[in-house]
């Protein structure tokens, strides 16, 4: 298997720039011939002729104009990997890499990346999963940041750093029927069916305490760990939702869906979860440093309603 040479391919790219052989490899500080070897060694390790050689000048094969195109980008990205290793800020487009749990709110997210989906610099690339297997690829660098409604615990081998960026004030959802209908917390919270988060969710688990400590056996309808399914099941059914405000905010704005009874001791939390590491992604500082701003992005208990 051949290999493709950098140096080679900077002596293509200075001749196809020149358009002249003696002209390069002046450039170069090299002897035209040492140049015409390395150029024909490129040549034979792709397999294809990159030059008509003319008395008029050098022109580019086609081959060569796509080697061309490609040779500029590998440049342009070896620049920005000295421009990183040096802390330096790029010239030109950004790749952030953002994993979000499966049980995010779509409406928080949107809300908190949207400034980077504007950003003509930054190339966002998102991807959705359980919060191990994203955990696992941020640790092979192939993702940069999570984002989590839970908070990571740091350990010997992982030391993650969970970035609190923002808490929404939680409460129990219904359709429009209910605002004519009474609802009495807790007590109703044995005849009403209600959908909720699934076990795994630290809103679940601070509902599930205080039922408890209200000696109240709530009747849980269904338990869901996608945020868009209990959407649906909240408005199509005649139980009630426990859910983060955010998660229902288009239809709490629209009328749809009312608030019948809001929790000061529960909120949801949202974390981004970053691993120590020597050369970080800068668009992470960016984002991490949106911290405590987050609240502002979404509908605030008082600021709105139907």
């Amino acid at each position: 298997m051949s290999f493709l040479n950098y140096h080679h391919l900077r002596y293509f790219h200075q001749v196809a720039r020149e358009g002249s052989l003696s002209k390069a490899a002046a450039k170069l500080n090299v002897s035209t011939p040492a140049l015409s070897i390395q150029l024909k060694q490129l040549e034979d390790t792709l397999g294809h002729r990159l030059f008509d050689r003319q008395r008029s000048g050098w022109t580019l094969t086609e081959v060569g104009r796509v080697t061309l195109e490609y040779a500029d980008t590998i440049f342009r990205a070896g620049e920005e990997l000295q421009g990183v290793l040096r802390q330096e800020a790029p010239a030109g487009r950004r790749t952030l890499r953002v994993g979000s749990v499966a049980t995010l709110s779509r409406n928080f997210q949107l809300a908190f990346l949207e400034p980077l989906l504007r950003n003509p610099k930054v190339n966002l690339i998102l991807r959705s999963g359980g919060l191990r297997d994203l955990l696992q690829q941020l640790q092979a660098h192939t993702i940069d940041v999570v984002l989590s409604n839970q908070a990571v615990r740091r350990d010997a081998d992982t030391n993650w750093h969970s970035h609190l960026l923002a808490t929404q004030p939680v409460g129990l959802f219904g359709g429009r029927a209910w605002k004519r209908r009474k609802f009495h917390f807790p007590a109703d919270c044995h005849t009403v069916p209600l959908v909720v988060p699934s076990l795994a969710s630290e809103v679940r688990a601070a509902f599930d305490r205080l039922m408890d400590q209200h000696g109240v056996r709530p009747w849980i309808a269904a338990e869901v760990d996608d945020m868009a399914m209990l959407r649906l099941l909240v408005r199509a059914g005649e139980g009630l939702a426990l859910v983060p405000r955010v998660v229902v905010r288009d239809e709490f704005e629209r009328g749809e869906l009312t608030e019948v009874h809001h929790f000061s001791q529960i909120q949801e939390s949202f974390y981004a979860i970053t691993p120590t590491r020597r050369f970080p992604n800068p668009l992470v500082k960016q984002l991490v440093s949106r911290s405590g701003k987050g609240d502002r992005l979404l509908l605030e208990p008082d600021e709105k309603g139907p």
